[in-house]
């Protein structure tokens, strides 16, 4: 599986560089090959693979997986990601989660899975990635729960300091409290309500039906093999592909 289709071609690869730490001109000591090393990391995220099969031509695995988590745990991932996201849509917002299973050796090695976004159900292992999404169906914000914490967890944290016109959500979101927060954004709840409200507030059922756009951005999503399935232990590794996933989709 060492092809270029899951490379960053030059277009793509123009608007990371100058993204990156260890460019050209930047203080310190500049990083080797930037672009190769990035490669790497994509090519670990498609595939699913183990990192010690990572093709030779993108340099020892050991060395590239330190720096993949060195970069992790520094936020560079993360912060690539948010540069790439200021070109937004916030007609609307929308939220929503998904459940990834999380292999076992997610939850080996010092200290279990415990502390680490890991949730035991029928299923097995899972954890749950809840993400914010601009009305034209990209990733904006993410959060990383075990698999049984509840949608609306996460909400008000996805939506601090976000401006809309409206917020999109399934019925899992209605709550008085969740609709009060979207109230103080002065944004429009296109939610549905519970069965069990007693009173059922109406919606844009119009606009709701945009709401498959976030649906369908987990899909693509789901193509890059370490979001659709968990191997890391650690959950600011699986974060780190988690952002590096999405920044591609901004890189389209």
């Amino acid at each position: 599986m060492g092809n270029k289709r899951y490379e960053l071609n030059d277009a793509q690869w123009a608007k990371m560089a100058l993204l990156l730490p260890g460019k050209a001109g930047d203080p310190g000591r500049t990083g080797s090959d930037n672009r190769l090393f990035v490669n790497g990391c994509l090519w670990v995220l498609r595939s699913g693979a183990h990192w010690c099969d990572l093709p030779e031509r993108y340099g020892r695995w050991k060395t590239v997986h330190r720096r993949f988590s060195r970069w992790c745990d520094t936020g560079v991932w993360e912060r690539v990601f948010d540069a790439l996201t200021t070109d937004r849509d916030n007609q609307y917002l929308m939220i929503d989660s998904t459940i990834v299973r999380a292999h076992q050796q997610a939850a080996t090695g010092k200290g279990g899975r415990k502390n680490q976004a890991l949730g035991r159900s029928r299923g097995g292992l899972t954890t749950k990635i809840h993400m914010l999404a601009d009305a034209l169906g990209r990733p904006l914000r993410f959060s990383i729960t075990a698999g049984q914490a509840h949608d609306i967890t996460a909400a008000p944290a996805l939506l601090k300091g976000q401006q809309a016109g409206a917020v999109l959500a399934d019925k899992a979101y209605d709550s008085n409290g969740l609709r009060e927060t979207i109230a103080q954004m002065e944004a429009q709840a296109v939610i549905p309500s519970k069965r069990n409200r007693k009173v059922f507030i109406p919606h844009d059922t119009d606009l709701y039906k945009q709401r498959n756009r976030i649906e369908r951005c987990f899909g693509r999503l789901k193509h890059f093999r370490r979001f659709a399935t968990r191997y890391d232990r650690r959950t600011i590794h699986f974060a780190g592909f988690i952002h590096l996933a999405a920044a591609m989709i901004w890189l389209r």
